[in-house]
């Protein structure tokens, strides 16, 4: 896989971006503990978050035209 620059530009901006709105989301205003709390896992709470950043990442990256 070739990698593009103006491809990495877009989706290391979007991934910027949207983490830092879910650590708001998340730390601000749901409360991580709450939402351990009330999914009964750590783990999946951590993963879920972390698939909420890269999946939408990744598809910015594929969908951006090079």
């Amino acid at each position: 896989m070739k990698l593009k620059k103006r491809k990495i530009k877009y989706a290391a901006i979007f991934f910027l971006c949207w983490f830092a709105l879910l650590v708001i989301l998340v730390d601000g205003v749901l409360k991580f503990q709450t939402l351990v709390d009330y999914v009964g896992s750590y783990a999946i709470v951590e993963v879920a978050l972390w698939l909420l950043v890269l999946l939408p990442t990744l598809a910015v990256y594929i969908f951006t035209k090079a």
